[in-house]
């Protein structure tokens, strides 16, 4: 195998004109990878992501080959996957306001170009969910949020709207099975690409722990910061310590560790009904 890529949390292979895309245990907050693992969370990813992929195949088509045929050293938390092309836009979908999206609320009454009512709080559910979709920034920078028009304009308004379609189907029948499972998905973030026969498809990972925000339903209470099952956790423990966002980043506490493990079990194990 080649390597193509090493990302924040993934590394990418090539094999067989197939593509492995390997989970690892690495977590990154604010765009830094901190220097201390997270057991078993390449294969969270990996299994929630599989989970979500087959939930979704009537929205969009994905690009999993098998998660079988991986070499051994990567079982459990590597997917065989064909090659893609991918769009040069982070296609997010919001329900509810929270993290980069309250800040720019708050900045602006917007987020991405879109104008929100006045009056809302972190944690607030948005009338309906909207797409706000932001720069693809290589590794060590900061995406940045555009406008649909801005995606128009790089990627043409046909395309545009189908980006644009797919995020909020996605996040819409995500938010619909997690609700029933007890879990408000607050927001997530997916990644499409072009196949070689020209169909648009879903890439990378689907409604985790780390692309997506989870919150307990039952707990969940506007005007205040809301109880996570992704890695908002790891980032408010960051917050904490001092740390200046830039590398290197602090070793993370064996109880925060296993804190986050925990929590990114949970909500595996709640949204798909299965036992870790």
């Amino acid at each position: 195998m080649k390597l193509l890529h090493s990302g924040k949390v993934r590394d990418v292979y090539e094999d067989r004109g197939d593509v492995i895309l390997v989970a690892s245990d690495r977590v990154s907050v604010y765009d830094v990878v901190l220097p201390t693992p997270i057991p078993d969370k390449g294969k969270v990813l990996t299994r929630l992501s599989l989970w979500w992929f087959e939930q979704l195949a009537d929205i969009v088509p994905n690009h999993v080959v098998s998660a079988t045929d991986v070499p051994a050293e990567f079982e459990g938390r590597a997917v065989r996957c064909r090659r893609l092309n991918m769009v040069q836009v982070e296609c997010i979908a919001r329900g509810y306001l929270a993290g980069l999206g309250l800040k720019e609320y708050l900045a602006n009454g917007s987020v991405s170009g879109v104008a929100l009512p006045a009056g809302l709080v972190e944690g607030s559910r948005l009338p309906q969910p909207i797409f706000t979709p932001t720069t693809k920034a290589p590794l060590g920078q900061h995406d940045e949020f555009i406008t649909f028009e801005d995606v128009v304009s790089q990627e043409g308004a046909q395309v545009a709207a189908e980006l644009r379609r797919i995020t909020l189907e996605v996040y819409g029948r995500g938010a619909e099975l997690a609700r029933e499972r007890g879990i408000v998905i607050a927001d997530t973030k997916i990644e499409l690409g072009w196949a070689s026969d020209g169909t648009l498809v879903l890439g990378d990972e689907v409604l985790t722990s780390d692309s997506s925000r989870f919150w307990p339903a039952d707990d969940w209470e506007p005007g205040r910061p809301q109880f996570a099952f992704d890695k908002q956790f790891v980032r408010d423990w960051a917050d904490g310590t001092g740390w200046d966002r830039k590398e290197p980043a602090p070793e993370v506490p064996s109880e925060i560790v296993e804190a986050t493990r925990a929590r990114y079990i949970e909500a595996y194990e709640r949204i798909t009904g299965r036992t870790w």
